[in-house]
């Protein structure tokens, strides 16, 4: 995916850079009361996961409104959700719901979130192509994560330890995996990601670490899974079955880690903030799949 992290280093130096220009407005909330503002500056901030994304619709989005400036960050779902809270962004990507507390936190500074669900993503489990392990169960990923499981030849693979890595706990992915596979959806599970985790600031760092330690396990989104990584077919339970992630497994629901990803305004957008959200919803759907995600469905 060196290619794809390229031309995001790119887009974001194109992007900011634009939304720099002379005759830009400071960032606004684009919650309710915000006029229209064929110059309105969008500042768009957050989920590492939805990044790409974001910025493929930004750009696509400017060229084909020229009057409409958009600037694209990263950082992770709860930095965005923090600025949005803040007002310092006008729209926040997360690869989570936001949490009560967030909500929370919102209302007290007046706002009340609006969620959009702007498309669809799996978290492929992966490994290093040297590793002869193929398939798990959602406890085995589980017992892994926790040192339950401490050793490859114990869910069938040789004779290595398990080296574990993670996304930071500010990012998204790192919530959906904590939440939904190390504690398996119980919401009375305490259960957390083992001391020894190596956590990760981006997916580049997960990528490289898999592609040159043949004893380590991560995680990412399908989007940003390269074809030096073996993927891990995930199933529900030993019965199965074992399925591996796709644009195809998420839509019928046979892939057992998929996720929303969404975007958060601080009240009904307006303005050039409502537009560019009208537009990722419908025409912007159209890049979701080159990028490596699932569009929405009607």
């Amino acid at each position: 995916m060196s290619t794809k992290l390229g031309r995001s280093i790119l887009t974001i130096a194109l992007v900011t850079a634009t939304a720099l220009l002379p005759g830009c407005r400071p960032p606004s909330s684009g919650g309710p009361g915000s006029p229209p503002s064929a110059g309105q500056a969008i500042e768009n901030k957050g989920s590492d996961t939805l990044v790409n994304l974001a910025l493929a619709w930004a750009e696509t989005y400017m060229q084909t409104r020229p009057q409409a400036r958009i600037s694209v960050t990263g950082g992770g779902s709860g930095t965005g959700i923090a600025a949005m809270i803040n007002g310092t962004v006008d729209i926040a990507n997360a690869s989570r719901k936001m949490k009560a507390v967030e909500i929370e936190a919102a209302e007290v500074n007046g706002i009340s979130p609006v969620e959009f669900v702007v498309a669809r993503d799996a978290i492929a489990v992966v490994v290093n192509p040297a590793n002869s392990v193929s398939r798990l169960t959602l406890q085995q990923i589980s017992d892994i994560y926790t040192m339950k499981i401490t050793n490859w030849r114990q869910v069938g693979g040789e004779d290595r330890p398990i080296v574990l890595l993670s996304r930071e706990s500010n990012s998204g992915t790192y919530v959906y995996f904590l939440e939904n596979v190390i504690r398996l959806g119980l919401k009375d599970s305490d259960l957390l990601f083992a001391p020894d985790t190596l956590l990760m600031p981006s997916s580049e760092g997960i990528s490289s670490e898999v592609r040159q330690n043949p004893n380590a396990i991560g995680y990412d989104g399908l989007g940003y899974v390269t074809p030096d990584q073996k993927v891990i077919a995930v199933a529900r339970d030993r019965v199965g079955p074992y399925v591996l992630p796709s644009v195809a497994t998420v839509n019928d629901g046979t892939y057992p880690v998929s996720r929303p990803l969404q975007m958060y305004t601080a009240g009904e957008p307006q303005g050039e903030v409502k537009a560019y959200l009208e537009w990722v919803l419908a025409d912007g759907q159209a890049l979701v799949d080159d990028l490596g995600f699932v569009p929405l469905q009607e």
